[in-house]
């Protein structure tokens, strides 16, 4: 007559030998815990960083892999630093809509935010003045959450005059001062009124466009990384 289960882990077999879960659970568990625990050091090492912006970042007429976050992500990996780029874009977004939503994207916990919007703000002629209150809210709000910021400027249409475009322009400049953040002087730079970077509409970059912003800003955002111990 088989021997009676008795309460407790351990438990009898048919022949009558004692089987233990915890004899074979618990190695497994540390096996797994093992091999996971490389993976998730690597997640946690891995910086993540979001692109907050308008139609430049979004990649309007791209495919996702030709946009900026794809193709800044790209770039970082070949040189070493394995990041993590999130598209944070929404064509046609203005300061006020980024500062709108940027609680939620804040919530993905960035260690670094490039701040890419004033375009659309400018297309549209807004007081220059607003755009710098609302950039000012942004850039706050990221550094209140613990993330370092690349505040990337943009220029205004020449048709808005020199008086506008010299205001919206230094409003850029003065709240990298202020807020003492890495500073990307112009977005478009080498990209714009380039017939053979841009598409049809003459305003947004081809994704070989696209490549060049990224190659003149990889050095800001990789330094930024650095100073930020990344």
């Amino acid at each position: 007559m088989n021997p009676k289960p008795r309460h407790g882990s351990t438990i009898y077999c048919a022949a009558g030998s004692r089987f233990n879960p915890a004899r074979v659970l618990l190695p497994a568990i540390i096996l797994i815990a093992f091999l996971a625990a490389p993976a998730a050091a690597e997640m946690r090492g891995s910086p993540v960083i979001l692109a907050l912006g308008d139609s430049l970042t979004a990649g309007y007429g791209l495919a996702p892999e030709k946009s900026f976050p794809s193709q800044l992500e790209a770039a970082l990996a070949r040189n070493g630093v394995a990041a993590r780029v999130l598209n944070g874009g929404v064509s046609g977004d203005t300061s006020a809509g980024g500062l709108a939503r940027l609680d939620w994207l804040l919530a993905e916990r960035p260690d670094l935010v490039i701040v890419e919007l004033g375009a659309n703000d400018s297309l549209r002629g807004l007081d220059p003045a607003v755009t710098r209150r609302n950039l000012d809210a942004i850039v706050a709000r990221i550094r209140a959450a613990g993330a370092d910021v690349v505040l990337a400027g943009m220029r205004a249409p020449p048709n808005l005059g020199s008086e506008y475009g010299a205001a919206f322009s230094a409003l850029y400049t003065e709240l990298a001062e202020k807020h003492d953040v890495a500073y990307y002087p112009f977005f478009l730079e080498g990209v714009a009124a380039n017939p053979a970077l841009n598409q049809e509409d003459g305003i947004h970059p081809t994704a070989e466009g696209i490549a060049v912003i990224v190659e003149n800003i990889l050095p800001v955002v990789t330094n930024a990384l650095t100073e930020a111990g990344r």
